[in-house]
């Protein structure tokens, strides 16, 4: 759901690259800026293809930097593949920056994480979402009267206060310098004379009208171009008489750029409709071929379509990726649908994202996982579209259990708790003939809700796939149930029950012969129980295990969690540096996967160990960079005594060193400091000082009175754990 070119999380300064190839609409970008300076709500509006996205980013961006008279901070999601309503609220709160962990509902982070900021939150495409983005645009602005919103679509909001900013077609001088600006894109020289300004007047100035007549230049002589368009403007009339003359327009070009393709041109472009957002060539080549289109013809058709500027190109992490403009699209889903074929084309989009997230589930242990982790964020808006079809076409819901299970490592291991917990509670309310489908799904969803501290409906959960395992005698599933509820039990201090169902569990992945990084996260989770039961011995042993396993298999994620239970063993054995040592390297791991937990638990530990070490104004601003930290995760060290003794420990030491107000104002310091600063500067990466260097306290840093005798790690890396296909 994150805006495909959003500038960052929120961004402040500098234009995103697509934007420096902008060409005109000076006089339209002046008055949008006089109309965000007079209203807090402006609605840019205007027919498909008239340029309304680029226009409102470009905005954004020049008020950002200053250039507009103001900075602030501003962010775009683009809503044009959410579907369901109640996916709007997710969609911004993923546009604001860390996925947050919790069982709060979307609306109430975002009132808190925009609280107090000057923000400018961009809605683009929300013409098929109006009264969901209409509700929730109300309630931000009622309740923040530093936001402002830049909507963006076919139609206003219909708010009390909104300004509207219909967005006409290009003049003509503005027209004739698009045009010829993307003709030079095309490796062609092309001068304004009458025949081009021909060419943009039948156009009427519709920016992609005139970018898809561009991308023809290379097949077609300006004469020609003329020739054909005057054709199809009497055979392409492109809806009822009662139609706007500029939404004829637009239909009759993309409808001349598509009888001009080729019959195999036709057809992929058709094919390509089922894709949600960007695409690569493989997922094209599998999807799309067939039944008129050799899957070795793909690559050269789909390069003509982008020579035509009907698809574009664009590199991500993962490689090169393709997308087709919105309206595009839906052209191309309209002659797919005319075919008959539209029912195949999904199926095969919806086996080929099954296959994908298979491979990728059984990646996640391997050298491979950070390379999982960018293929799965560059392709989440296609799976959610498999998954949406598998849980609302008849007899397909085991297919999209199965889906939404595989993608545990994506909920849990990738930050995205709250996408996942819908998607599986949906799942799981369907019937299905396949039980195994809905029992992996069910141990997925118990592990969700115990992560976001949920434990009622976890255990729920895990009672029905327990249950329901040992009817069926689905040995994986009841092995993986009782490590979950082993989980539960550790997160809520029963230390005893927790060994127990962890060592059971153990023990039934090696009957089964299973190994992954969920059963090495079992292993540390065990190691937590002896941790918390003053044996840690047999923790560091249980997590040098581990950490020798991962490193076999070039497995990062379940080591980083044995790393953190190993520095919290290195700080009680006075080796505050090796402690450093191991935290840094958990730290950036965990914030490669963006998860959230790892990385505020490193910090939290790096407070305890900086502190040791002499600095408690450095140890305070990170207990103030983590404290912002955990609302987005849960309850502050999971309001539990064994995870919280160690940051009493810091904060005794720290406010002895430094007296109540200066530790206050060290703190207030680092809550300013955002996720990535705040990982910046616990990994020393920020270029900042310390803000003092104390001298090292005599001996170890205090106990908290309610910790005498415990020799337990900061906190558990439970919320983490993983599984597999099973």
């Amino acid at each position: 759901m994150r805006g495909h070119h959003s500038p960052g999380p929120w961004a402040d300064g500098d234009p995103p690259l697509e934007l420096t190839a902008f060409v005109g609409r000076s006089a339209e970008l002046a008055e949008l800026a006089t109309a965000l300076d007079r209203s807090r709500l402006v609605t840019v509006t205007g027919v498909g293809g008239v340029g309304k996205s680029r226009l409102a980013a470009r905005a954004a961006a020049l008020r950002a930097s200053g250039a507009a008279g103001s900075r602030l901070s501003w962010g775009r999601v683009d809503l044009a593949p959410v579907r369901d309503p109640q996916f709007v609220e997710y969609a911004v709160v993923e546009a604001l920056g860390p996925a947050d962990h919790t069982a709060r509902m979307p609306r109430e982070m975002l009132l808190e994480q925009l609280a107090g900021r000057r923000a400018l939150l961009v809605l683009d495409e929300f013409e098929h979402l109006v009264e969901a983005c209409a509700e929730l645009t109300a309630e931000l602005l009622r309740k923040l009267p530093e936001l402002r919103v830049l909507a963006v679509g076919r139609r206003p909001l219909g708010l009390a206060g909104e300004r509207l900013f219909p967005l006409a077609p290009l003049a003509e001088d503005e027209a004739v310098e698009l045009f010829t600006d993307r003709a030079r894109g095309q490796g062609l020289q092309v001068a304004d004379g009458p025949e081009v300004r021909e060419l943009c007047r039948r156009l009427e100035g519709i920016p992609l009208a005139l970018e898809l007549a561009a991308g023809r230049l290379r097949a077609l002589s300006l004469a020609q171009l003329l020739q054909r368009l005057d054709d199809r403007f009497r055979l392409l009339t492109g809806g009822g008489r009662d139609a706007l003359p500029r939404h004829q327009t637009l239909r009759t070009a993309i409808g001349w750029s598509h009888e001009l393709c080729t019959p195999s041109e036709r057809l992929l472009w058709a094919r390509l409709s089922v894709f949600a957002q960007t695409f690569d060539l493989e997922a094209a080549e599998y999807v799309c071929s067939g039944d008129g289109l050799p899957a070795e013809d793909v690559l050269d058709v789909l390069s003509e379509l982008l020579a035509q500027s009907v698809v574009s190109r664009e590199e991500s992490p993962t490689g090169p990726r393709y997308r087709m403009l919105d309206t595009v699209r839906a052209y191309g889903a309209d002659w797919l649908e005319a075919t008959g074929d539209a029912g195949r084309l999904r199926r095969r989009h919806r086996d080929w994202y099954l296959g994908l997230a298979t491979s990728c589930e059984l990646d996640w242990f391997s050298p491979r996982q950070r390379e999982v982790t960018a293929r799965i964020e560059a392709e989440l808006p296609n799976l959610r579209a498999a998954l949406e079809f598998c849980l609302t076409e008849p007899e397909e819901a085991h297919l999209g259990q199965y889906l939404a299970g595989s993608l545990w490592f994506c909920w849990v291991g990738c930050g995205r708790l709250a996408e996942g917990r819908r998607w599986l509670e949906r799942s799981v309310q369907l019937e299905s003939e396949y039980e195994r489908s809905r029992l992996k799904a069910l141990w997925v969803l118990g592990y969700v809700a115990i992560l976001q501290g949920d434990t009622v409906p976890a255990l729920q959960a895990l009672r029905e796939c327990r249950e329901q395992a040992e009817r069926s005698a689905d040995a994986t599933a009841v092995a993986y149930a009782e490590h979950r509820t082993g989980c539960l039990a550790l997160v809520t201090d029963d230390m005893a029950r927790a060994e127990t169902l962890l060592r059971s569990a153990l023990d039934r992945y090696q009957e089964i012969g299973e190994l992954n990084s969920n059963v090495l996260m079992s292993q540390v989770e065990l190691a937590m129980t002896r941790a918390f039961q003053g044996d840690l011995p047999d923790a560091v042993r249980l997590c040098e295990d581990v950490r020798r396993v991962c490193e076999d298999h070039g497995e990062r994620w379940a080591r980083s969690y044995a790393l953190y239970v190993l520095a919290y063993a290195a700080w009680l054995d006075g080796a505050p540096e090796r402690a450093r040592e191991l935290l840094a390297d958990c730290l950036g791991n965990a914030h490669t996967f963006h998860d959230l937990l790892g990385s505020v638990l490193s910090i939290e530990l790096l407070a305890l160990v900086t502190v040791t070490q002499g600095d408690p104004a450095e140890a305070a601003v990170l207990q103030g960079a983590a404290g912002r930290m955990w609302p987005s995760v849960g309850l502050p060290l999971f309001g539990s005594a064994y995870y919280n003794a160690p940051h009493e420990q810091c904060e005794a030491a720290a406010r002895q060193a430094l007296g109540d107000t200066r530790y206050e104002e060290c703190v207030r310091r680092g809550a300013r400091l955002d996720r990535e600063s705040a990982v910046a500067r616990a990994l020393g990466r920020d270029g900042v000082g310390s803000l003092d260097a104390l001298p090292a306290p005599r001996g170890r840093v205090p106990r908290s009175p309610g910790a005498a005798g415990k020799r337990e790690p900061a906190a558990s890396p439970t919320r983490k754990g993983g599984e597999t296909a099973g």
